[in-house]
């Protein structure tokens, strides 16, 4: 399978109920905490604390290495049998960024084909380019996730991005 979903935090106990979602990975600033979502045991939601910036400001948390090593272990480790859910706060900015590192490091497409699909699926989509350029580096691409990024340019105005699914198989 490898059906991967990128949705709000509104959105997320919805649709991973209607997927039969297995695993859930959530990213919020603190002191937001994402809710417990049915149907998916705690080892399966990856939650990572992090703000939604590209560089440091106070009282946000800028994300680390740590965290897309987090999130590289976790999505490695998900078992493709049921979605994968990746959600942040309005589903703009982190969970893209969060779905096309997923699909870089889980697929053997090329970085701009990736970005160019997530365009296509995802008019809103902006993803967090910090944690682009996080996860180009730690995966050794030499820039190529991030001009990848650059290229689909930033996305359409939006309160909330709309949800979207990534097949990964």
């Amino acid at each position: 399978m490898g059906l991967l979903y990128v949705c709000p935090l509104r959105k997320v106990g919805e649709l991973a109920a209607a997927t039969g979602a297995g695993a859930v990975v959530s990213l919020l600033g603190p002191p937001a905490t994402a809710p417990r979502v049915t149907g998916v045991a705690p080892q399966n939601h990856l939650m990572l604390g992090v703000s939604d910036i590209v560089a440091a400001e106070e009282g946000h948390v800028l994300a680390g290495a740590q965290h897309i090593e987090a999130l590289l272990a976790f999505v490695r480790g998900w078992e493709r049998a049921r979605p994968l859910v990746i959600h942040c706060y309005a589903g703009v900015s982190r969970s893209p960024a969060a779905a096309f590192i997923a699909a870089c490091a889980l697929t053997k497409a090329s970085e701009s084909e990736i970005a160019n699909h997530l365009r296509r699926l995802s008019p809103t989509a902006t993803p967090n380019r910090h944690l682009v350029a996080l996860a180009d580096a730690i995966l050794s691409r030499e820039g190529r996730m991030v001009a990848a990024i650059e290229s689909i340019g930033r996305g359409a105005d939006c309160f909330e991005g709309e949800i979207f699914c990534m097949d990964l198989t």
